[in-house]
């Protein structure tokens, strides 16, 4: 009994730690994107670039997780992320300059790999060393819950007339009262995990890993565009005015179990396998709004958005974990490197596409393609592991490729 509660409020800390810096920090700023531009002055293009610069921040925030070996300042590092999640949401108040809009979303987006990288990592490294199963579908599942918790919160502000400003107060109120579980529950590593007893690693072929990266950048594109521009996309259709905070809830409310579905996907066809169903339906979710306008289509498109970019996350994530369980984030950060790239280079063309066609079709287009593209990536893997049966053997539990 005092193992499971002990297991609970590890997840619970990982949970809230998303809620937190990824949807307090980073996924928030897609809902209150329509009323900055209609209340602040913010544009189509400027929209896009302050998307960038969020993302720029969370490549660095991934690139110094990737650089950092200690686990305890790991650990430390977390805590700041959190405190600064809370300040950098409520100093978007207090300006309505885009440079320090701009300033304010990089460390915000910096604060995201805390959740992402940081707290996974800290989080894996447990699991594996209390012989729990290697799995981050329960953590992950905080991604989908934070765009819930957050979207419905928004809902709320929205009902009381808030405008942006008071908006981002209340976010900034939410990540404080989140706080406290992922700052006293997220796990300490132990001295035995900073010297890396726990387990041995099984780093991937240098092929392998090449690809591996190369189709998690294809991912990165396609999941920045929808869930960036998903709110501003509905609220520019006609008849849809006033559903983008559902569309974006929908893609919430999906996302929440949808780690844990493809963790037992994963479990029976192998990661690889699970990684190009996954693929191919979120193209079809990017790709919907364009075919049709209505709103049952874009319901489905949101649930099949939803439903599968956390799960690419998770699914990469897990992968990269089983490669180096001494030190999980160090690999999970050079992946998220790839991922990270993809949402540095996407959001500005596609602003700059939207105000020059007078809607996000083309941006849509494109990033299907280059979701579709990351399928063919997935399929040199899954030749690479083919080759690996014959030649020299296959984990056939985590369906990732030896040496």
């Amino acid at each position: 009994m005092l193992k499971e509660l002990t297991a609970f409020r590890v997840y619970f800390a990982g949970i809230c730690s998303l809620i937190v810096t990824v949807g307090v920090a980073r996924f928030s700023y897609s809902l209150l994107l329509p009323i900055m531009q209609d209340s602040a002055g913010l544009t189509e293009s400027g929209g896009g670039w302050l998307a960038t610069t969020n993302f720029m921040g969370y490549m660095f925030g991934v690139f110094v997780a990737a650089s950092m070996h200690n686990l305890h300042y790991k650990y430390n590092l977390h805590r700041v992320y959190l405190l600064l999640s809370v300040v950098t949401s409520a100093a978007m108040v207090m300006t309505t300059d885009i440079i320090t809009w701009a300033i304010l979303r990089f460390i915000a987006g910096v604060c995201a790999s805390g959740g992402f990288i940081i707290a996974s990592g800290l989080i894996l490294k447990w699991l594996v060393r209390h012989n729990h199963r290697a799995e981050l579908g329960i953590h992950f599942a905080g991604a989908g819950l934070s765009i819930v918790i957050t979207s419905l919160l928004f809902e709320l502000m929205l009902g009381l007339s808030a405008d942006w400003q008071q908006q981002w107060l209340a976010l900034a109120l939410l990540a404080v009262v989140v706080s406290i579980p992922a700052w006293w529950w997220m796990p300490h590593p132990s001295a035995g995990e900073q010297q890396g007893e726990v387990a041995n690693d099984n780093p991937p072929s240098r092929e392998f890993k090449l690809l591996m990266m190369l189709a998690y950048f294809c991912a990165g594109y396609g999941y920045v565009v929808s869930s960036t521009f998903i709110v501003d996309i509905v609220e520019r259709t006609e008849g849809l005015q006033g559903q983008g905070s559902l569309a974006f809830l929908l893609i919430g409310i999906a996302a929440t179990p949808a780690a844990l579905v493809w963790d037992r996907i994963a479990r029976k066809t192998g990661y690889v396998k699970a990684l190009l169903g996954a693929y191919c339906l979120q193209a079809v979710g990017i790709i919907l709004p364009v075919m049709n306008d209505s709103l049952t289509v874009v319901i489905i498109s949101a649930l099949c958005f939803g439903g599968t970019f956390i799960a690419c996350v998770s699914l990469v994530l897990t992968m990269a974990g089983k490669f180096y369980p001494s030190n999980p984030a160090k690999f999970m950060g050079t992946m998220t490197l790839s991922y990270g790239s993809a949402q540095i280079i996407a959001p500005v063309p596609t602003g700059y596409l939207a105000e020059y066609f007078g809607n996000y079709d083309m941006g849509l287009y494109v990033s299907a393609s280059v979701v579709m593209m990351g399928t063919l990536f997935l399929l040199g893997l899954r030749r690479l592991e083919s080759r690996a049966v014959v030649s020299q053997g296959l984990d056939k539990e985590n369906q990732v490729v030896i040496g």
